[in-house]
């Protein structure tokens, strides 16, 4: 006999599968407010590079550059925030300061090397229409991002094209049938004063590096701890057994800016990245003119 599925079924099937990955969140306690204030303060906006000299930025100078990589990037207003915003996707895995394995390098599966070998930017470069890089690149963008703690979570909020990641510390799992987005899902814990994030579930949209999307078995690890009171390290190890001969680990420095607030990102404004037909970018270097 040959079972047949019917829609009702399936709909059921996937309901089920969503009830069991379903984690609800509790109203925190006073207790869980006290733990809250014995963990280490990530609170604040921290910049990557950690330039320093925020006062420039924080005090809201007309026209002033904010300091370090992110002024560099935001003090150029729509050149650099419309035309795609920041660094190439994939551009941040596979950037400064990697080791992976001996060879102290990003080390590729002949898959995943014969597909970087194919890549060439900016003709395959989403970000000209705005996509956002995703994990692990959103965390390599020269713009400030912010960090929240409240019990059972940790949220970011990057100002590069205004992105939120959540990272739930409240007990639960890692999902074993993980949606795939952006930023995957992440799971914190806290061993003593680092806080360890496994995502995983990452979109084919994103990449590990330069050509090279994450296949589903890809994990992202990060260790996340202060070096000093304003100054953070995040140590992030990729491993990926479909693309990587070796899990791949980055090390970069924040500096935080307790008088910054995140400033409003839209990528699609000032945007002068296009696309043709055949998918082709492109960009007009033409300075804009302002209206009179």
């Amino acid at each position: 006999m040959v079972a047949v599925v019917t829609g009702a079924a399936l709909v059921m099937a996937a309901g089920l599968v969503a009830t069991a990955q379903q984690f609800v969140t509790k109203a925190p306690t006073p207790a869980d407010w006290a733990a809250l204030a014995k963990l280490p303060d990530f609170n604040g906006v921290w910049e990557r590079g950690g330039g320093g000299g925020g006062a420039a930025r924080g005090a809201g100078a007309p026209g002033a550059a904010a300091p370090g990589a992110a002024g560099a990037a935001r003090g150029a207003g729509g050149a650099a925030r419309g035309n795609g915003g920041g660094a190439p996707r994939g551009a941040g895995a596979a950037a400064a300061g990697g080791r992976g394995g001996r060879g102290g390098g990003i080390q590729l599966t002949p898959k995943a090397e014969a597909l970087r070998a194919a890549y060439r930017a900016p003709e395959d470069s989403e970000t000209a229409n705005c996509l956002p890089p995703g994990m692990p690149g959103i965390m390599t963008q020269p713009y400030p991002m912010e960090f929240l703690l409240t019990p059972g979570k940790v949220t970011i909020i990057i100002e590069a094209y205004t992105q939120v990641r959540h990272i739930y510390t409240d007990g639960r799992p890692l999902p074993t049938d993980p949606n795939l987005e952006f930023h995957g899902t992440s799971i914190g814990r806290w061993e003593n004063d680092m806080l360890v994030v496994e995502t995983i579930g990452l979109s084919p949209l994103t990449r590990i590096t330069a050509g090279v999307p994450p296949s589903d078995k890809a994990k992202i690890v990060e260790r996340i701890r202060l070096t000093d009171p304003d100054t953070m390290s995040i140590e992030t190890t990729i491993t990926d057994p479909e693309n990587l001969a070796a899990p791949y680990t980055t090390t970069s420095s924040l500096r935080r800016h307790r008088e910054w607030t995140i400033t409003e990102y839209i990528c699609e404004e000032n945007n002068r990245n296009s696309v043709d037909d055949q998918g082709k970018a492109g960009i007009d270097l033409t300075v804009p003119t302002s209206p009179r």
